[in-house]
């Protein structure tokens, strides 16, 4: 691939594929929390479960806690920052809920000037579950 900028995937193999997973949140199914190749992570369904236990909590505030906690680290278990997450799609129970988790997208991203794109829209099913996310993370 030609590029005029100085940009890592020169010098990174870009067909090596990296399973990433953390302890506190694998998946029972032989899949990984996400994959990366070259310069670039993508995440599978990530869920506000509690840590080891994979139960759900009853209160949003506690699966957005898990749930923050996991994107971070992943992505830091990938060899990167929350700096690095370029997209950010969420899944929400019910769609009032946005003022609480815009409180854990600001305390995870304060820097207005610097967040990452992100699309919510609605949960369906019958999960217990009240958010879901996955992520998107390019590394320089």
């Amino acid at each position: 691939m030609h590029c005029d900028n100085e940009l890592t995937w020169r010098n990174t193999d870009m067909t090596e594929r990296t399973s990433i997973n953390i302890l506190d949140f694998r998946h029972l199914n032989p899949i990984p929390n996400a994959s990366r190749v070259g310069n670039l992570l993508m995440s599978g369904l990530i869920a506000g479960v509690d840590p080891g236990t994979r139960q759900l909590p009853e209160d949003l505030d506690r699966q957005l806690t898990n749930l923050f906690s996991y994107v971070k680290d992943i992505v830091e278990a990938a060899g990167g920052t929350t700096k690095n997450i370029i997209k950010m799609n969420v899944w929400l129970k019910d769609h009032n809920d946005r003022e609480l988790l815009n409180k854990h997208w600001i305390q995870m991203f304060p820097d207005e000037n610097a967040r990452p794109a992100r699309h919510t829209q609605q949960l369906v099913g019958d999960s217990k579950a009240l958010v879901h996310c996955d992520i998107v993370a390019v590394f320089t």
